[in-house]
């Protein structure tokens, strides 16, 4: 009788509409990955053998096939989301378990954890107190507050690259004031920080004297007393002969660090019949900062943006991929799990060996394509009508036999 084979194939239809309807269910879901049921024929095995007179007893699901083909992937305006383009999964800890993800979807918790909807933490590499990435075992990914003030930085070292005008003459007044603008012949300033980030001007004055190609250097810092002439030498072509760098000492009252002491270096600086001009100018210490913002690269570097201008690195996403993927089991929440038919994880930054890049601000799609799957939906309602229709046929197969006389 073949109601064995009917009630088969209206199970096996069942599950295949189960799985197209899960899919179409999940068709907006960020990093969702589509599954189809596989199915394969069953025979009934005797001792003796079958034989070609064998026929089979009906179909079964031996497997939910996952597929990972790639999303589409969607812009966003959240730096946090990250896309993944390519092979790989993210790594994320739901208190201490490691969970597998597509779904890029990450924010800020109150403790400053990178966290994504489900509340799992993404992990990835720490940083050291240079900022420089340690790729040692995957960490949780924190913004610590405690660094978020973007710590001051005094100027040990400043640069300034000039032209002074070789036709010039020695100032009218032979006695240098910097408040007589007679007693020099050009000056500038640049803005130097001390241990606690506050600002101080440094002024500079250059005075052309009687001995050809050369120039007295003097510095003043916030307006305060100039320093004693340093002779800066140049050559017939225009070029510094030296001294190239001037150290500078000023005392402070800001409370931070006294002296301010850096060095300035005037490498670069010219003595050209031309119009004077500042050509370079920097310095490297920087006032405290609040952190204003937070971008990851396609290399997956976590880096932090601070109001002062300065911006350091707060560690790097990781990412994993299997040598099977489809032997991973489903967790629901956009998460798998390995297992040992998916082998064990590959950790690596995103971009190296196999694994795709990253793109921040923006989301992978569901790979579900809804055509097909409403296409699929209709192929199996008619496999589960032809098989109750076999159920059907054989029940009033067994009517004429009962009315048999």
């Amino acid at each position: 009788m073949a109601f064995q084979q009917g009630l088969s194939g209206l199970n096996i239809a069942s599950k295949a509409l189960d799985a197209i309807s899960n899919n179409v269910a999940n068709s907006t879901t960020v990093g969702f990955k589509q599954s189809s049921a596989q199915f394969s024929d069953l025979y009934a095995s005797t001792l003796g053998g079958g034989g070609k007179a064998q026929i089979g007893i009906g179909a079964t699901v031996i497997g939910v096939a996952q597929q990972f083909s790639q999303g589409n992937i969607t812009v966003t305006s959240n730096p946090l989301d990250l896309a993944i383009n390519g092979e790989g999964f993210f790594r994320v800890s739901d208190n201490g378990s490691t969970i597998y993800t597509r779904n890029g979807q990450f924010s800020v918790d109150k403790s400053g954890y990178i966290v994504n909807p489900s509340g799992y933490r993404l992990t990835g590499y720490g940083v050291d107190a240079d900022d420089n990435i340690i790729v040692t075992a995957p960490i949780d990914l924190r913004i610590d507050t405690a660094l978020s003030g973007g710590e001051p930085r005094a100027t040990v070292g400043a640069d300034l690259a000039v032209n002074l005008d070789s036709r010039l003459a020695a100032p009218a007044n032979p006695v240098f004031s910097p408040t007589d603008t007679t007693s020099f012949s050009y000056s500038t300033s640049l803005t130097s920080y001390d241990s606690l980030g506050n600002s101080h001007i440094m002024s500079l004055y250059f005075v052309k004297t009687a001995t050809p190609n050369q120039w007295n250097v003097h510095t003043a810092l916030d307006g305060g007393a100039a320093t004693a002439a340093t002779a800066v030498t140049f050559n017939s072509n225009g070029g510094l002969v030296g001294p190239n760098t001037l150290p500078q000492s000023f005392a402070i009252t800001t409370g931070a660090t006294s002296p301010l002491a850096f060095d300035l270096d005037l490498t670069g600086s010219t003595q050209f019949g031309s119009a004077f001009s500042v050509n370079a100018v920097a310095q490297d210490g920087f006032a405290s900062g609040r952190l204003s913002g937070i971008s990851v690269s396609p290399e997956g570097v976590l880096q932090g943006r601070y109001t002062n201008g300065q911006s350091r690195n707060l560690g790097q996403v990781v990412m994993a991929t299997f040598q099977n993927p489809d032997g991973m089991t489903q967790l629901g929440s956009n998460g798998w799990a390995e297992t040992s038919f998916s082998g064990p994880p590959a950790i690596g930054a995103p971009g190296s060996g196999n694994r795709g890049g990253l793109q921040p601000a923006a989301v992978e799609d569901s790979n579900v394509d809804l055509t097909a799957e409403l296409v699929n939906m209709i192929t199996q309602q008619r496999a589960y009508q032809a098989n109750a229709q076999s159920i059907k046929t054989q029940d009033q197969i067994m009517q004429t036999l009962v009315n048999l006389r």
